[in-house]
Protein backbone atom coordinates (compact mmCIF):
# COMPACT_ATOMS: atom_id res chain seq x y z
CA UNK A 1 0.00 0.00 0.00
CA UNK A 2 2.95 2.31 0.56
CA UNK A 3 3.90 1.99 -3.11
CA UNK A 4 0.32 2.69 -4.23
CA UNK A 5 0.11 5.75 -1.98
CA UNK A 6 3.50 6.97 -3.19
CA UNK A 7 2.51 6.52 -6.83
CA UNK A 8 -0.80 8.31 -6.26
CA UNK A 9 0.96 11.25 -4.61
CA UNK A 10 3.42 11.33 -7.55
CA UNK A 11 0.45 11.81 -9.91
CA UNK A 12 0.43 8.33 -11.42
CA UNK A 13 -2.93 6.81 -12.34
CA UNK A 14 -4.40 4.45 -9.76
CA UNK A 15 -7.48 2.35 -10.52
CA UNK A 16 -9.30 0.42 -7.79
CA UNK A 17 -12.20 -1.81 -8.83
CA UNK A 18 -14.57 -3.56 -6.44
CA UNK A 19 -12.64 -4.38 -3.27
CA UNK A 20 -9.83 -2.23 -4.70
CA UNK A 21 -12.21 0.74 -4.38
CA UNK A 22 -12.80 -0.29 -0.78
CA UNK A 23 -9.04 -0.43 -0.13
CA UNK A 24 -8.51 3.04 -1.67
CA UNK A 25 -11.15 4.44 0.70
CA UNK A 26 -9.71 2.63 3.72
CA UNK A 27 -6.23 3.91 2.84
CA UNK A 28 -7.51 7.49 2.70
CA UNK A 29 -6.79 7.93 -1.00
CA UNK A 30 -10.52 8.39 -1.65
CA UNK A 31 -13.18 9.74 0.71
CA UNK A 32 -16.06 7.69 2.03
CA UNK A 33 -16.48 4.00 2.69
CA UNK A 34 -17.94 0.86 1.13
CA UNK A 35 -20.37 -1.01 3.38
CA UNK A 36 -22.67 -4.03 3.12
CA UNK A 37 -25.15 -3.93 0.27
CA UNK A 38 -28.51 -2.56 1.38
CA UNK A 39 -30.09 -5.94 0.59
CA UNK A 40 -27.45 -7.68 2.76
CA UNK A 41 -27.00 -10.04 -0.20
CA UNK A 42 -24.16 -10.61 -2.62
CA UNK A 43 -24.93 -9.00 -6.01
CA UNK A 44 -23.62 -10.42 -9.28
CA UNK A 45 -25.15 -8.77 -12.33
CA UNK A 46 -24.57 -6.73 -15.47
CA UNK A 47 -25.52 -3.13 -14.68
CA UNK A 48 -25.57 0.22 -16.44
CA UNK A 49 -23.57 3.23 -15.34
CA UNK A 50 -23.72 6.78 -16.65
CA UNK A 51 -20.58 8.86 -17.18
CA UNK A 52 -20.91 12.04 -15.13
CA UNK A 53 -17.49 13.57 -15.89
CA UNK A 54 -16.05 13.35 -19.37
CA UNK A 55 -12.69 15.06 -18.85
CA UNK A 56 -11.11 12.67 -16.38
CA UNK A 57 -8.12 10.46 -17.24
CA UNK A 58 -10.51 7.52 -16.95
CA UNK A 59 -13.33 8.79 -19.18
CA UNK A 60 -11.50 10.55 -22.02
CA UNK A 61 -13.57 9.98 -25.13
CA UNK A 62 -16.77 9.21 -23.21
CA UNK A 63 -19.09 12.21 -23.47
CA UNK A 64 -21.06 13.09 -20.36
CA UNK A 65 -24.13 10.87 -20.27
CA UNK A 66 -22.45 7.92 -22.00
CA UNK A 67 -23.90 4.65 -20.73
CA UNK A 68 -21.49 1.85 -19.89
CA UNK A 69 -22.64 -1.73 -19.32
CA UNK A 70 -20.38 -3.25 -16.69
CA UNK A 71 -20.57 -6.26 -14.39
CA UNK A 72 -20.69 -6.03 -10.60
CA UNK A 73 -19.96 -8.80 -8.10
CA UNK A 74 -19.87 -7.71 -4.48
CA UNK A 75 -21.35 -8.00 -1.03
CA UNK A 76 -19.92 -4.73 0.31
CA UNK A 77 -20.47 -2.34 -2.58
CA UNK A 78 -22.71 0.28 -1.01
CA UNK A 79 -20.84 3.60 -1.18
CA UNK A 80 -21.40 5.87 1.80
CA UNK A 81 -20.07 9.33 2.66
CA UNK A 82 -21.10 12.07 5.04
CA UNK A 83 -23.25 14.91 3.59
CA UNK A 84 -20.34 17.38 3.54
CA UNK A 85 -18.16 14.89 1.64
CA UNK A 86 -20.97 14.34 -0.88
CA UNK A 87 -21.33 18.09 -1.39
CA UNK A 88 -17.59 18.37 -2.05
CA UNK A 89 -17.55 15.37 -4.40
CA UNK A 90 -20.39 16.85 -6.43
CA UNK A 91 -19.04 20.42 -6.36
CA UNK A 92 -15.58 19.25 -7.51
CA UNK A 93 -16.98 16.90 -10.16
CA UNK A 94 -15.40 13.87 -8.52
CA UNK A 95 -18.37 11.55 -9.07
CA UNK A 96 -17.30 9.89 -12.30
CA UNK A 97 -19.97 7.19 -12.64
CA UNK A 98 -23.52 6.70 -11.32
CA UNK A 99 -25.79 3.70 -11.58
CA UNK A 100 -28.52 4.37 -14.14
CA UNK A 101 -31.26 2.51 -15.96
CA UNK A 102 -31.06 1.58 -19.65
CA UNK A 103 -32.43 5.03 -20.57
CA UNK A 104 -29.68 6.79 -18.58
CA UNK A 105 -31.94 7.88 -15.74
CA UNK A 106 -30.38 7.79 -12.29
CA UNK A 107 -33.14 6.04 -10.37
CA UNK A 108 -33.17 3.89 -7.21
CA UNK A 109 -34.17 0.78 -9.19
CA UNK A 110 -30.89 0.94 -11.14
CA UNK A 111 -28.79 0.92 -7.96
CA UNK A 112 -27.64 -2.67 -7.28
CA UNK A 113 -26.28 -2.07 -3.78
CA UNK A 114 -27.92 1.01 -2.23
CA UNK A 115 -25.01 3.40 -2.80
CA UNK A 116 -25.81 6.94 -1.75
CA UNK A 117 -26.76 9.12 -4.75
CA UNK A 118 -26.35 6.04 -7.00
CA UNK A 119 -22.58 6.54 -6.90
CA UNK A 120 -20.71 3.81 -8.78
CA UNK A 121 -17.28 5.48 -8.93
CA UNK A 122 -15.38 8.53 -7.69
CA UNK A 123 -11.97 10.09 -8.14
CA UNK A 124 -9.74 12.16 -5.89
CA UNK A 125 -9.43 15.95 -6.29
CA UNK A 126 -6.30 15.54 -8.40
CA UNK A 127 -8.23 13.16 -10.69
CA UNK A 128 -5.52 10.50 -10.81
CA UNK A 129 -7.07 8.00 -8.35
CA UNK A 130 -10.34 6.35 -9.44
CA UNK A 131 -12.36 3.84 -7.46
CA UNK A 132 -15.43 2.08 -8.82
CA UNK A 133 -17.49 -0.95 -7.85
CA UNK A 134 -18.14 -2.23 -11.40
CA UNK A 135 -15.44 -4.26 -13.15
CA UNK A 136 -14.27 -2.63 -16.40
CA UNK A 137 -11.69 -5.42 -16.69
CA UNK A 138 -14.52 -7.96 -16.98
CA UNK A 139 -16.19 -5.98 -19.77
CA UNK A 140 -13.38 -5.42 -22.22
CA UNK A 141 -14.46 -7.69 -25.05
CA UNK A 142 -17.86 -8.35 -26.68
CA UNK A 143 -17.45 -12.06 -25.91
CA UNK A 144 -17.64 -11.12 -22.22
CA UNK A 145 -21.06 -9.53 -22.75
CA UNK A 146 -19.80 -5.95 -23.09
CA UNK A 147 -16.73 -4.11 -24.32
CA UNK A 148 -17.65 -0.90 -22.47
CA UNK A 149 -15.02 -1.43 -19.79
CA UNK A 150 -12.36 -1.09 -22.48
CA UNK A 151 -13.35 2.58 -22.78
CA UNK A 152 -12.09 3.20 -19.25
CA UNK A 153 -8.92 1.19 -19.78
CA UNK A 154 -8.18 2.81 -23.16
CA UNK A 155 -8.76 6.24 -21.63
CA UNK A 156 -6.07 5.44 -19.09
CA UNK A 157 -3.70 4.34 -21.87
CA UNK A 158 -4.42 7.59 -23.73
CA UNK A 159 -3.71 9.66 -20.61
CA UNK A 160 -0.45 7.84 -19.92
CA UNK A 161 0.72 8.35 -23.52
CA UNK A 162 -0.17 12.04 -23.51
CA UNK A 163 1.61 12.54 -20.18
CA UNK A 164 4.66 10.63 -21.41
CA UNK A 165 4.88 12.80 -24.54
CA UNK A 166 4.47 15.97 -22.48
CA UNK A 167 7.25 14.85 -20.14
CA UNK A 168 9.56 14.12 -23.08
CA UNK A 169 8.83 17.52 -24.60
CA UNK A 170 9.55 19.16 -21.25
CA UNK A 171 12.92 17.35 -20.97
CA UNK A 172 13.85 18.36 -24.54
CA UNK A 173 12.91 21.95 -23.77
CA UNK A 174 15.08 21.92 -20.64
CA UNK A 175 18.08 20.56 -22.57
CA UNK A 176 17.72 23.11 -25.36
Amino acid sequence: MQAVTSDARAGKLVLGTCNGFQVLCEAGLLPGALVRNRSLRFVCDMITTRVEVDDSPFTHGCPKGTLLRLPVAHGEGCYFAEPQVLRELNANQQVILRYANHDGDVVPEANPNGSIENIAGICNRERNVFGLMPHPDRASDPQLGSADGAKILLSMVHTIRVNRLANRAQRVKQVA
